[in-house]
């Protein structure tokens, strides 16, 4: 059903994300709780490891280019992202698009180099949990323009840093532990 799906796509000729013919057999089954956003993200198989935890978590999946990757028919079939239709996601342009497409969300940005825990803060629906590209995180200015929305997942110091599919999986079961909602598969 995937390779339908892509195959009956075409491009908007706005912002070249995919756009499915009503002649598709699928249909998005959640309402987004919350949006994850990857600025510019490099890794294709973080961003299919993400798109699926979004998938678990009724989140949107928001992709900020320049991608490192390209994002078609042959590179999901490769990775074998079968659940990748069921995913809410959008690629835009650049930083400016997004905050445009989501006027009334707040956005916390992740980061090693933050003070403030993840689990320090009240998340609410619709917030946009922000990370930065595998090999460079987020721009300084991102960090140094909202500090009080710049959040850390802690480590113990003898790693870098978290994998950044692991980093939205642990940031995102933080939203779903918050809002109590049950998934559907467990009522």
């Amino acid at each position: 059903m995937l390779l339908y799906a892509i195959v009956s796509s075409t491009r908007s000729p706005d912002n070249g994300d995919f756009r499915f013919s009503s002649s598709s057999s699928f249909a998005v089954s959640y309402q987004p709780r919350f949006h994850v956003v990857l600025h510019q993200p490099e890794i294709p198989p973080n961003t299919g490891a993400v798109g699926r935890t979004c998938v678990a978590l009724a989140a949107k999946l928001w992709l900020v280019r320049p991608l490192g990757f390209r994002v078609d028919e042959a590179t999901l079939r490769r990775a074998g992202l079968d659940y990748w239709e069921k995913l809410q996601w959008q690629a835009v342009d650049n930083w400016e698009h997004l905050l445009r497409s989501l006027p009334d969300s707040r956005f916390w940005y992740f980061s090693k180099t933050a003070k403030r825990r993840f689990t320090d803060v009240q998340f609410q629906f619709n917030d946009a949990l922000v990370f930065g590209s595998e090999t460079s995180g987020l721009p300084p200015s991102f960090l140094s323009k909202s500090p009080d929305q710049t959040l850390c997942i802690p480590t113990t110091g003898l790693v870098r840093s978290l994998n950044l599919s692991c980093s939205v999986a642990v940031a995102g079961y933080e939203l779903d532990r918050q809002f109590h909602v049950q998934s559907p598969a467990t009522q």
